[in-house]
């Protein structure tokens, strides 16, 4: 690590403790040629998610704005908000663990439509009517009847 104080390239790690609830390590370095003190701070590089519109747009992945659609669904329902940060959560983490930088915004749809099926399935049904654009009454009844099948077989 560069010296702040001379450009001396070497120094000696003194102290190092966690910070930010292990988000990340501060270390007391020592110089080897001034001798002088300084702080640096160790965190994990992370990588932002980028999301790929429909139209071929690219954005940073944004939690809240799942959160939001998600709630959006589950307006006027009984269901606790914990749930549904929870469920952001999840889909996050198996977003960042896919180990893939941009995903495509259907990949998260189609999570969230999995997590809110299990949540609530009035909730689901309306996420799935906007997210899938139903065209008729046609398209919104075979989504009930799948639904249907699904929940007596």
């Amino acid at each position: 690590m560069k010296c702040p104080y001379c450009g001396y390239l070497e120094s000696k790690v003194v102290d190092s403790r966690p910070t930010d609830e292990g988000g990340s390590i501060r270390r007391r370095r020592e110089c080897q040629s001034c001798g002088r003190r300084f702080t640096t701070y160790e965190t994990v590089e992370s990588v932002p998610l980028m999301v790929v519109k429909r139209d071929g747009s690219r954005q940073a992945f944004n939690k809240s704005k799942l959160l939001s659609g998600l709630v959006k669904a589950c307006e006027k329902r009984p269901v606790a908000m914990a749930l549904l940060e929870e469920a952001c959560g999840r889909i996050e983490q198996r977003l960042s663990n896919s180990m893939e930088r941009e995903i495509d915004s259907r990949q998260i749809g189609e999570l969230a439509m999995e997590s809110l099926k299990e949540i609530d399935q009035v909730a689901y049904v309306r996420f799935a009517s906007v997210y899938r654009e139903f065209k008729d009454i046609g398209a919104f009844m075979d989504e009930l009847s799948k639904l249907l099948q699904n929940k007596g077989g």
